[in-house]
């Protein structure tokens, strides 16, 4: 199973995020469960450094399975409005994969 961390302040704002295991959908390279994660998430990293000019903490796991993204503290108010808006949408996207694939893939807020 995909174990999405998401990790707020106390004001709500995703400080971080961690996704972790494997879906076991299907067999490797065919496994929509991964994929669509592994989009939604890498998809938002490179929003993020792309659009926001941030660079996050990234810790990648050498043979898949893991990925830890930080988010800097003390961004002006309109750079993280801009980071915010685009892990909200990294978020949803993930609770749209939940609810169709639950047992391969959960979401919990910390």
């Amino acid at each position: 199973m995909i174990n999405a961390k998401i990790y707020r302040s106390n004001e709500g704002l995703i400080t971080a995020f961690i996704l972790s295991g494997h879906a076991e959908f299907d067999e490797y390279g065919k496994d929509i469960v991964c994929a669509g994660a592994s989009a939604v998430t890498f998809g938002a990293v490179n929003a993020v450094l792309s659009l926001t000019n941030i660079e996050p903490q990234i810790d990648q796991g050498g043979e898949g399975g893991y990925l830890k993204v930080e988010i800097p503290e003390n961004l002006d108010a309109s750079t993280s409005d801009k980071v915010q808006l685009l892990l909200e949408g990294m978020v949803v996207s993930l609770q749209t994969i939940e609810r169709e694939y639950g047992q391969y893939i959960s979401v919990t807020h910390h």
